[in-house]
């Protein structure tokens, strides 16, 4: 796409606009802070959260999963010339040490993915731990974030060799196909394939934001590393339905179903959804296309910034977080999205009875930083 308003696929992108250096910059130093009080010494693990506890924060659990999507962002800030104040290579080492977490195709395909770009020495060696060319034969749900990680892992595996063709190519080309078996005419996914069971079908129907954005970036990357035409076409596909949804005050909403492209559910908007996954999938395919999507990244991160329902800066210095979300109580969000499946109507409820969530997770402060550190620091 060039630097004017253009025509792809019938659908007109506005003209490019220029991002905000220090905003970013402002977010980086942000998530960087933020991530000392997440990290536990003695597992060299991140947890699995943090939430206010008065004028503090309380550290809950531990997350490998999380981990490797930190150490993502991380390598992303160092890129930038930026040091880590973390020892990645002994976190890593940590990772793989005990590798009981890696319970599905998706954590393979993380591991993989972090390898590839940061630990390519050990790449090898994780395809043959976990079998890789084999592993989609055993493979049930075929969720598509699982999907989506597994093939953004089999093409960093192949984009990391140098321009040699992959051996996993018939791998990444059976995920693909898997992949796109869960997207609806819009473009739209599924949060998984529509088996004959009432949840497989209602999971089939409706898909998260995540589900979405996922397998933007997983097809932007599989389009540079395989022989898969049609990749960018189907990523473009879910872009533009998803950017044509956003909310006016910037918000990429949490459930759309697969079948006519609505919303169906909006709340809670979650800040890694603006701040982080919503950029890293989208400057991602906006690289392959030479298309630029820095209007709706740009209304995204505003949100973050406080212009939101609740008039809320979701940045806390003074804690070094970006808080979780904006949600509905609880009750109420299950309520408003089942009465639009229901109905065949969109959620179109007012912004009434929200409530700021009021924790944080590593792995959200990684996203940011995978999607925007390579901009460095202020």
């Amino acid at each position: 796409m060039s630097q004017n308003s253009t025509v792809t696929n019938g659908h007109q992108h506005p003209p490019i606009t220029s991002d905000d250096p220090a905003n970013i910059h402002h977010l980086n130093g942000l998530a960087l802070r933020g991530l000392a009080p997440m990290f536990d010494k003695n597992s060299q693990l991140f947890c699995h959260r943090v939430q206010r506890d008065g004028a503090n924060l309380r550290m809950e659990g531990l997350s490998p999963r999380y981990t490797a999507m930190t150490l993502l962002g991380l390598h992303q800030l160092e890129s930038a010339g930026i040091p880590s104040p973390f020892d990645t290579q002994a976190i890593f080492g940590a990772l793989v040490k005990d590798s009981r977490w890696v319970d599905n195709i998706g954590d393979i395909g993380l591991l993989m993915w972090l390898c590839a770009v940061v630990y390519p020495s050990q790449l090898e060696a994780v395809v043959d731990r976990f079998n890789v060319k084999h592993v989609l034969g055993r493979t049930r749900e075929r969720k598509t974030m699982e999907l989506s990680w597994f093939l953004a892992g089999l093409s960093h595996h192949a984009l990391a060799e140098s321009g040699r063709l992959s051996n996993l190519t018939d791998a990444a080309i059976e995920a693909y196909q898997l992949l796109i078996g869960n997207q609806g005419e819009k473009g739209i996914f599924g949060h998984s394939s529509r088996n004959g069971n009432v949840s497989g079908v209602i999971r089939g129907h409706i898909g998260s934001f995540a589900d979405q954005i996922y397998p933007i970036y997983a097809m932007a990357k599989a389009s540079q590393a395989f022989p898969l035409e049609k990749a960018t076409d189907r990523a473009l596909d879910c872009a533009l339905t998803i950017c044509q949804v956003q909310g006016s005050q910037g918000q990429w909403w949490w459930h759309y179903d697969s079948s006519t492209g609505r919303v169906v559910g909006r709340y809670p908007v979650y800040s890694v959804h603006q701040h982080g996954m919503a950029p890293m999938g989208l400057l991602a395919l906006g690289e392959v296309l030479d298309s630029d999507f820095g209007p709706w990244i740009q209304k995204g991160l505003q949100w973050v910034n406080g212009d939101n329902e609740l008039d809320q800066d979701m940045r806390d210095a003074s804690s070094g977080v970006i808080w979780r979300c904006i949600h509905r109580k609880d009750y109420k969000k299950y309520f408003h999205t089942a009465y639009a499946i229901l109905s065949g109507r969109e959620d179109g409820t007012s912004h009434t009875n929200l409530l700021l969530r009021d924790e944080c997770r590593p792995y959200e402060l990684g996203w940011l930083l995978y999607s925007f550190g390579n901009q460095g620091l202020q």
